[in-house]
């Protein structure tokens, strides 16, 4: 499976009747040009699950740069316009080990 399937197959287990009303994905652009990922991880196996940050290339300097945390029960996420994929893959190595 591809990261998209994979993340689409990862919000369909979350999804209960409840949390899908109040929790989601969302997956937007920056300007600089990029990507910007925010996932909520209230109501799930990974809400306190430890995630050690990623920062990686300068989005100042570097069209390739990453940076991901996990913040007030958020996986966050921003990367060059070519660093989706490598968000997603991100997440999902982390929400499937």
């Amino acid at each position: 499976m591809d990261e998209l399937q994979r993340l689409q197959h990862w919000y369909r287990r979350q999804c209960n009747e409840d949390w899908e009303h109040t929790f989601g994905v969302t997956i937007d652009t920056l300007d600089n040009p990029g990507w910007h990922v925010c996932i909520d991880l209230i109501e799930t196996e990974l809400e306190q699950k430890p995630f050690a940050s990623i920062s990686r290339g300068d989005s100042e300097d570097d069209a390739d740069w990453i940076i991901c945390t996990v913040e007030k029960s958020q996986f966050v996420a921003s990367g060059g316009a070519g660093n989706l994929t490598e968000l997603l893959g991100v997440f999902l190595s982390w929400a499937e080990a």
